[in-house]
């Protein structure tokens, strides 16, 4: 074998595996991403409209709260948390189903520990205060017919002044009117801004109470959003679909 042979097959050879190095330095640099500062997800459905639609993929920062061991894909390293820092009233964040500690449930936070939470007549009351509710623009959506619905759409604002948007859809709604709910200790009170259609703390049976160890993590961010006709095997769909005016729209 000629040294010039020889040459190009070790050049060859070195060069794949310098590709194979910054591949394996990525995937390591994405994973530390991922599990200590950002992880991603998506919505598959709509309790938490008009916030959050069905098709929103959206950056959760994990530092915000600090980590337990759900931080960690469940791993049982610890109990409780480290850096620890509180949900703040009006946070999205995104938690463990407290029913089996493994289902990611994304709900914004009302209730803090020790809060009296109740619903009246829609209205919501937090320790006593109703927070005030302003009708505004109607919610327009499509539904399983491919027909417009308007649903109406009321700003809320929270004691510390975080203001969002919930929907109303039925004005009877079954969780329209409650007991009062005494938030535990070290717990929070979650509930979806798609108040008729949403599983939260308000059904004890199904989600009750979230304990802080619960929360992965706060929602910051969109980074893409496409409607039911968006598929990856429909490129020609792919421009019509996708949501752009939600990209890079940050989570509040």
């Amino acid at each position: 074998m000629s040294v010039e042979v020889k040459a190009k097959k070790a050049n060859k050879q070195g060069g794949l595996t310098e590709t194979i190095r910054i591949v394996i330095h990525a995937l390591i640099l994405a994973m530390i991403v991922r599990v200590l500062f950002f992880q991603p997800f998506n919505i598959p459905s709509g309790s938490m409209k008009p916030t959050l639609l069905v098709g929103d993929y959206l950056f959760v920062s994990k530092y915000s709260y600090g980590y337990s061991k759900y931080s960690f894909f469940n791993l049982n390293l610890f109990n409780g948390r480290v850096w620890a820092s509180r949900p703040k009233r009006g946070d999205v964040a995104v938690f463990k189903l407290p029913r089996d500690n493994k289902t990611d449930y994304i709900k914004r936070v009302i209730g803090l520990p020790g809060d009296e939470i109740q619903m009246r007549n829609g209205v919501l009351y937090i320790n006593g205060v109703a927070v005030p509710k302003q009708r505004v623009e109607d919610f327009v959506t499509t539904n399983y017919t491919g027909h417009r619905v308007r649903i109406p759409r009321y700003e809320e604002t929270l004691p510390n002044g975080v203001k969002y948007f919930v929907l109303d859809s039925d004005q009877n709604g079954s969780f329209d009117n409650t007991n009062v709910y005494k938030v535990p200790a070290n717990h929070f009170f979650m509930m979806g801004d798609n108040r008729d259609n949403s599983t939260d703390s308000r059904v004890q049976y199904a989600v009750g109470y979230v304990p802080f160890e619960n929360f992965i993590g706060r929602a910051e961010i969109i980074f893409f959003s496409a409607d039911q006709y968006w598929s990856l095997f429909a490129p020609w769909r792919w421009i019509s679909a996708t949501r752009w005016s939600r990209i890079f729209h940050l989570v509040r």
